[in-house]
């Protein structure tokens, strides 16, 4: 009789919860201490780099750990980046200046981009796809809850103590995460001897960070250092193929990515993720600055999305072993345009609710599909692949959240520079930065002020808006070409 320890399944599924709220709670408190942080630091030129080197590591990173989850096994991976986001949660806290903050930053999106893949291709082992929908709107339930606490926790640390325990708070959370994982966590030792491709994983890093870096940068640096950050990316990117070509055992197995129910669900994760990063950027905007409303008021439509999203989740949960994975991530994806027409009604008589109800909408169509496609391409791939399928996921959504930033930043500022002044249909005002600003500093409910400058946001914002609508119905388009898939024929979770 084998005397391997069994895993708690239960227990481990609170671990990756407690890890996974670390990181989520992160992502949205460092959001509203950097005002105080800036302020003391210095540097307010690199304040986007706080939160642009957090990403650029963590998308950069979890292609990386997902294949080595699949060499060494899932829990020492996951411990290996719950300990280096820990280094970077204690370093960021003693920070002295703003580039040594970047680069802990920096540090803290390493130890995420391990920690997110693994811990969902844990779940993805130890639970059958019948069980681990419900799962997932377990999951998708955290990120809501901290993007609902994490501002509100950030400014109660700001208030009472120092901005240093936004970062520190995470010690505790992610010890306790880490006892779980080492205690309930149990997994089959791996005696063969991986290969690990370390000049495919840099040649990777490289040329991911390269087009992180460009598209951030673009618009807003010389075009020069853009030029460069994308040949960069270029080259890296041929000499990785290259690279993978001929590796033993590849960083990326072309193969696995190609596969075209895989391949069909990272685009529609691509372009949701454009299609979400431009609602969470610009909705708060023509909330504040063409509704005349307050912050809060604009946060609170915004938030509706994290209503919908578990919400989504939980469907999807109930649903797809009924309908079938297909049907119900086209079903889901409906949802997104359908979202998608209220952001492209808006008007500057429209109320917030209205926006809050598309934004609802959009969530649940969101925690559909990104439920849906992650079952999906959990449930065709072989164990040993799970962690990577797992990752490509996962990278997918935060390049299309880089993408989206970049194209629909593009598309505002061609807007704000284009823009009719509502008096004339020639007529055309260039809105400034400052002019913006003073639009969204203005009293709640002052939307008398400035009518030009309001007029020629609402266009620009219009112009994003729609769009956000092409992204979203592109996204119905590309998870349409995903086949059946019949979990009956699928092969069982391994159960530790």
């Amino acid at each position: 009789m084998s005397q391997h320890p069994k895993t708690v399944r239960s227990l481990v599924i609170a671990a990756v919860m407690a890890s996974m709220a670390m990181v989520a709670i992160e992502a949205t408190i460092v959001s509203t201490a950097m005002p105080q942080i800036v302020t003391q630091l210095g540097g307010l030129h690199l304040y986007s780099w706080v939160f642009s080197s957090f990403l650029l590591a963590q998308t950069a990173m979890t292609v990386v750990f997902g294949k080595l989850a699949d060499l060494y096994g899932r829990k020492p991976v996951v411990l290996i980046g719950i300990a280096i986001f820990l280094v970077g949660s204690v370093l960021a806290g003693f920070a002295w200046s703003m580039p040594a903050m970047i680069v802990f930053r920096l540090i803290q999106g390493v130890g995420a981009g391990a920690i997110q893949p693994v811990t969902l291709t844990i779940v993805g082992d130890l639970y059958p796809a019948r069980e681990r929908g419900k799962i997932q709107g377990y999951l998708a339930s955290v990120w809501a809850i901290a993007a609902v606490i994490g501002p509100m926790a950030g400014g109660l640390l700001i208030r009472d103590l120092s901005w240093a325990w936004i970062f520190w708070i995470n010690i505790p959370i992610g010890l306790a995460s880490a006892a779980g994982f080492i205690a309930f966590l149990h997994e089959h030792e791996k005696h063969q001897r991986p290969s690990i491709d370390i000049a495919g994983a840099t040649l990777f890093t490289v040329s991911i960070g390269a087009l992180m870096m460009g598209l951030t940068d673009a618009g807003s640096s010389s075009n020069a250092l853009v030029a460069f950050e994308f040949a960069l990316f270029v080259v890296c990117g041929v000499l990785f193929v290259l690279q993978e070509r001929r590796a033993a055992d590849p960083m990326i197995s072309f193969a696995l990515w190609g596969h075209r129910p895989i391949a069909a669900c990272n685009v529609a994760t691509v372009l949701s993720g454009m299609a979400l990063m431009g609602l969470t950027s610009f909705l708060p905007m023509y909330v504040q600055g063409v509704l005349g409303r307050s912050p809060v008021i604009a946060g609170l439509a915004l938030t509706m999305m994290m209503v919908g999203w578990p919400s989504g989740a939980t469907v999807a949960a109930r649903s797809f072993h009924l309908l079938g994975l297909r049907r119900t991530l086209i079903g889901g994806s409906a949802f997104l345009p359908i979202g998608a027409v209220f952001f492209a009604t808006l008007t500057p008589a429209s109320t917030p609710m209205f926006a809050g109800i598309g934004s609802l909408v959009m969530g649940f169509g969101m925690g559909i599909v990104s439920v849906s496609s992650l079952i999906l391409i959990q449930e065709i791939v072989k164990p040993f692949e799970r962690g990577s399928a797992t990752a490509s996921n996962l990278f997918s959504r935060n390049l299309g959240s880089t993408l989206g930033a970049a194209m629909f930043g593009a598309v505002l500022n061609y807007g704000l520079a284009h823009s009719s002044t509502g008096s004339s249909a020639t007529a055309t005002v260039a809105v400034t930065a400052d002019q913006l600003r003073q639009i969204l500093d203005a009293a709640p409910g002052n939307a008398a002020g400035g009518g030009a400058v309001r007029f020629a946001l609402h266009q620009s914002l219009h112009l994003t808006f729609v769009s956000i609508l092409v992204i979203s119905v592109l996204s119905v388009i590309s998870v349409m070409v995903v086949p059946a898939i019949k979990l009956s024929q699928t092969r069982p979770a391994s159960a530790n």
